[in-house]
């Protein structure tokens, strides 16, 4: 007894071969090897060509901090290193803060491999930003990009210099826009880009770039616990901060003068605004008053619930952070304030706020 195989009705047999389809029939063909290695080029020569007009413009970064009194003792004589990217040919560095935070000396070295003094010239915590600056000539500034252009899923390129390896590449993509991240001050970071290309120690402060090099964040941070969660600050955050501190060395922000602290309250105490959450409704607490700050002189008293701020409601302190901008220093602004059983509204006028330290 002879087994004869089952075979689509389309394909040659043993018997002959097989009706012609008809024309409006299309045989599909799988990919050759030739088209998956085309692909991989392609691919390969995006990256390549990428980190070719980047790096040049990529620094390592080495802060020093040397012993003082009431200074804990660190490992390795004090201080980090990080990396960075010259935003000018005048040599203005974009960095992150916690690389260069309390450092005494900072060391930038460039991709030519010229170890050059860097001064500092601004930093703010509260984005985890900084600007320092090198006096050099032939300096290559990174191309600056557009966030607000950028799409999950495009590819992204991290380059840096990881436990002192220097010009490392790592490739990904962006997994997710609009994230927020809690800087070291406390402060919410907004609109932060999420990558798989992989970030480690040292790459704090290097670009993140799209395929044809231009920069679109600043690498971060990552989650120590997961894989391929990583991190980077939004170029237009970062274009912003930087040029306020190339310009003043600082971020202006306002301050109401108390230490508040989030809470919720009731669904439904406040009539007109709905609950931020199933059950709950958020408001901000103030704990304390600074004596002749702008909350005391508003009238505004321990105990008293924030729950609205120049028109715009306040459920939590990010809410209050976010508002509390430049624009705001020295202008009257009215406060909705719960201090039951009754709602009142007091005019505050901002101060500028002091400098992280």
């Amino acid at each position: 007894m002879s087994l004869r195989l089952a075979l689509p009705a389309d394909l040659p047999t043993d018997d002959g071969p097989a009706e012609s389809p008809s024309p409006s029939t299309s045989i599909p063909t799988a990919p050759t090897l030739s088209t998956d290695f085309g692909l991989l080029d392609a691919y390969s020569r995006a990256v390549v060509a990428a980190v070719d007009r980047v790096s040049p413009s990529v620094v390592h970064i080495d802060a020093r901090r040397d012993p003082k009194p009431g200074r804990p003792r660190q490992r390795g004589g004090g201080g980090g290193s990080g990396s960075g990217f010259l935003i000018t040919s005048t040599g203005y560095i974009l960095t992150n803060s916690h690389v260069i935070h309390e450092a005494d000396r900072v060391e930038a070295t460039l991709a030519d491999g010229r170890a050059l003094p860097a001064d500092l010239v601004g930093d703010d915590p509260e984005t985890d930003l900084a600007i320092v600056r090198v006096h050099a000539e032939g300096l290559v500034p990174a191309e600056l990009g557009d966030s607000q252009a950028v799409r999950p899923g495009q590819l992204a390129i991290a380059v840096g210099h990881p436990f002192g390896f220097q010009g490392t590449v790592t490739a990904g993509v962006v997994s997710a826009l609009g994230r927020s991240l809690r800087a070291q001050s406390g402060r919410l970071i907004d609109d932060v880009l999420q990558t798989d290309a992989a970030l480690n120690p040292g790459n704090s402060g290097g670009p993140l770039v799209d395929s044809r090099g231009a920069v679109i964040g600043v690498n971060t941070a990552t989650i120590v616990a997961a894989q391929g969660i990583c991190f980077a600050i939004a170029i237009n955050t970062a274009r912003f901060v930087a040029g306020r501190l190339i310009r003043d060395g600082r971020v202006r922000r306002s301050r109401i003068g108390a230490a508040v602290q989030a809470v919720s309250l009731p669904a439904g105490l406040l009539d007109g605004r709905p609950a931020s959450k199933a059950g709950d409704d958020g408001a901000v607490l103030i704990s304390s008053i600074e004596p002749g700050g702008p909350a005391e002189r508003a009238g505004l008293v321990e105990g008293d619930l924030i729950v609205g701020f120049d028109g715009h409601p306040i459920a939590g302190i990010d809410d209050l952070h976010r508002l509390l901008t430049e624009d705001r220093v020295g202008v009257r602004v009215p406060v909705r304030v719960l201090r039951r059983p009754r709602v009142l509204v007091v005019q505050l006028t901002p101060e500028e706020a002091r400098p992280a330290a």
